[in-house]
């Protein structure tokens, strides 16, 4: 993007303050941050709003902004493919509008486009890309801030179609191309330079060339340090410096939410294990199964195929031997998905021929006592993967086996197998109707999580009205089927389906807005002894949601909670919390509060204007504390409990007022704050240590404080400004509360001047 759309930017935002949209203009400058930093629910929700709005107003290039940051987000770090390629078309043709295409950062659309073709299928589609891409480079220079992006996609695109050498050519001559205009290269441009010269064969000069962009400025300084250390490790690995490689490779915790790393960080991983310095597991085995079941979700083809590989050769490596062949099955069917096959085929091969000439693990012990050794196998220890090659001779024959080698199956990621082993005993080769209650649950499960629908509707045909309803309950929930799955579960509450068929029912009953009927459907539990104490505290949340008191206080004492008795709400004032909201810009706002009862609590700093709630409102809790307490004495006399805010309960009817201006003296703060603590207004200050205002005379920058008071309905406006006019009057530097002051009609011009002098 180039430079002159950051000002555009903040232009913008300037405009849609003054224009009283003030929540779009703050939104609008944190969508970058969202894409780059990875906070992708805020950005999912923040940036197609901004968008609409964007398009309402018949703002093209603000639309276009927002439009690019949310393809980005999803192009970038998640690599969602085939699932987001109809959108960067889409974008692409929006930014050759007239209205759009002077925009700076119209060649943008091309760069995503590219992205996400790439992720589809990199090779499949290089000559597209690079047409495309070369197309765009002819229209901008190495002056704009577009070139660097664009080049890199180029070199990324020349590398896919198998143009090594010439990908190096290219990098190298942009980055003097952009030394002549005397700018840095980026260092995405450095690292697709290393990249390059690695898809040459030129290990040694790759290392060299990633040593000298590491000083370079990242386009995304977010991702940069992982990356860097994946290719690094990767270049080491190849040049059999594994010690090396080892230290450099990000470890998983640090890769594991970032997609677009992963193809890499296996294949670096693959060489790593076969040299011994890393330790090959059956973990290692179920992360990269999930991995490819992302990809599978998003159009990731090319990746899919590529981990199926790399997991492949890594299972057989530890003799799993049977997921190995699984793989290559997969990978065989990938290839349908993809553009351009050459070779494929051969790379599948070899990797069946490699499991075929492996030698399997012989079993632990006697066929016939494998379910026993099983049983007894240390959970903590036993190695899965394993037990499923054992098992499986077994597996659709012996029931017990069957149940144990399935399950294995599925938490292993291959629930698809599973459910069809498991189908065909209890379905095919047996009678449903005379199942156990515990293998119609297993084989519902397993048919759930392998998405075979179908299957589970005709074994519910074929079970007793009980277990059908309650098997497509289950279904229906999975899918989030909420009346659906409210009529089943009711179903099966109605025939005696025990505490699961209640808890779907009151689930789907609180999903569809009813809380009070949620709650009627757990009351019977607390004249039993059926339901667990998490049972108790739903009901408690739903109860207290509808005011129904009396539930509430019947459900604490089954709790042991030492409740004040009555009739009326529970009022009571037991220890602050923090409690966790959602804030406008999609992201969550965590609000000091005083808990008044096992799932309420009451507000008790005051929010900005534009949020939904506020200082006096009573919101309802989750009692299930977000963060662990700790178990160190003095830290848990400090720490305050945060809980999740689930909806408001009763508004205060406070509003709040901003302030903003110089910081006062000790002294002055101190009377200011005892001022509003005798009338019960609460007071937050949002500033910290680093504002500063600027003093009108001396130009000298002063610290400066803003915060926002909160008053209740009972009191007017013009109260609180005639008390702040009081207390600050003596004051070295005036205060400011230009809103309020407009508000009640008083000395609006001076706030004015104050805001103005004090560059407020």
């Amino acid at each position: 993007m180039d430079v002159d759309i950051w000002a555009w930017v903040g232009g913008t935002q300037r405009e849609l303050h003054e224009a009283g949209n003030t929540g779009l203009a703050m939104a609008l400058g944190d969508v970058p941050a969202q894409a780059l930093e990875g906070r992708f629910a805020q950005l999912d929700v923040v940036a197609p709003a901004i968008a609409q709005h964007a398009e309402t107003l018949e703002k093209p290039w603000l639309e276009f902004f927002a439009r690019y940051w949310h393809l980005l987000g999803r192009v970038g770090d998640r690599a969602i493919g085939a699932a987001a390629l109809d959108d960067a078309v889409a974008l692409a043709d929006f930014a050759e509008r007239d209205d759009v295409s002077d925009c700076p950062a119209a060649p943008g659309a091309v760069e995503v486009l590219a992205m996400a073709q790439a992720n589809t299928d990199g090779p499949g589609y290089a000559e597209t890309r690079l047409a495309a891409l070369g197309a765009a480079l002819d229209g901008v220079g190495p002056d704009s801030l577009a070139f660097s992006g664009l080049a890199t996609q180029y070199v990324a695109a020349l590398i896919d179609a198998g143009q090594a050498a010439e990908a190096v050519a290219y990098a190298e001559a942009a980055v003097e191309r952009l030394r002549g205009e005397g700018r840095e290269a980026s260092w995405e441009l450095g690292a697709a330079s290393a990249r390059a010269l690695l898809a040459a064969g030129r290990p040694d000069d790759a290392l060299t060339a990633l040593d000298a962009s590491t000083g370079f400025k990242p386009d995304d300084p977010v991702a940069k340090g992982r990356r860097e250390n994946l290719l690094r490790s990767q270049v080491l690995a190849t040049l059999g410096r594994l010690e090396e490689a080892v230290d450099a490779l990000p470890d998983l915790d640090v890769v594991g939410d970032h997609a677009r790393e992963w193809v890499e960080w296996a294949r670096t991983v693959r060489m790593l294990t076969a040299g011994g310095s890393i330790a090959n597991t059956w973990q290692l085995g179920r992360i990269l199964r999930q991995w490819i079941a992302y990809f599978e979700s998003v159009g990731g083809h090319r990746a899919r195929f590529e981990l199926a590989l790399t997991a492949g050769h890594l299972a057989v490596a530890r003799q799993g031997l049977w997921q190995a062949r699984l793989l290559a099955d997969y990978a065989e069917a990938v290839i349908a998905d993809l553009r351009v096959s050459e070779g494929l085929a051969e790379r599948v091969a070899e990797l069946r021929a490699a499991a075929d000439a492996a030698k399997e693990l012989p079993p632990p012990g006697p066929r016939d006592e494998l379910v026993a050794y099983f049983d007894a196998a240390d959970g903590r220890t036993a190695d899965p993967e394993r037990w499923v090659g054992w098992l499986w001779p077994l597996s659709g024959t012996d029931l017990e086996a069957t149940r144990r080698h399935t399950t294995t199956l599925g938490f292993l990621g291959y629930a698809p197998v599973g459910a069809d082993i498991y189908w065909k005993t209890i379905v095919e080769d047996g009678a449903p109707a005379a199942a156990g209650d515990e293998d119609i649950s297993y084989l519902t499960g397993l048919l759930i999580e392998a998405r075979q629908d179908e299957r589970v509707e005709t074994l519910a045909g074929r079970l007793p009205e009980t277990r059908s309803h309650l098997a497509l309950a289950r279904l229906h929930r999975a899918r989030e089927r909420w009346e659906q799955t409210a009529a089943e579960a009711e179903q099966a509450v109605a025939h005696e389906g025990g505490l699961e068929a209640r808890r779907l029912w009151s689930g789907a009953a609180q999903q569809l807005g009813d809380n009070a009927k949620a709650a009627e459907i757990l009351k019977p539990l607390l004249e039993s002894e059926e339901g667990e104490e998490e049972d108790v505290w739903r009901l408690i949340v739903l109860s207290t949601a509808v005011e129904d008191w009396a539930t509430v206080r019947a459900a604490g004492a089954k709790l042991g909670m030492p409740i004040e008795p009555g009739e009326g709400p529970i009022e009571e004032e037991w220890h602050l919390v923090r409690v966790i909201l959602p804030a406008p810009d999609g992201s969550q706002r965590e609000v000091l509060a005083v808990r008044t009862g096992p799932a309420t609590a009451r507000l008790a700093i005051p929010q900005p204007r534009g949020m939904e709630y506020n200082a006096g409102d009573v919101v309802v809790i989750d009692p299930r504390p977000l963060e662990p307490i700790p178990e160190d004495e003095q830290e848990r006399e400090s720490f305050v409990i945060p809980f999740a805010g689930v909806t408001m309960l009763r508004p205060g009817g406070y509003t709040s007022w901003f302030f903003d201006g110089a910081a006062p003296s000790e002294d002055e703060w101190a009377e200011f704050n005892e001022v509003l603590a005798e009338r019960g207004w609460p007071m937050w200050v949002y500033s910290d240590e680093n504002y500063r205002v600027t003093h009108p005379a001396t130009g000298e920058q002063l610290p400066g404080v803003f915060g926002w008071i909160a008053i209740p309905p009972t009191v007017r406006p013009a109260e609180l400004d005639a008390v702040l006019d009081d207390v600050t009057e003596q004051w070295s530097h005036p205060l400011a509360w230009l809103d309020l002051a407009r508000e009640v009609g008083i000395e609006a011009e001076r706030h004015e001047r104050i805001s103005k002098e004090y560059g407020l």
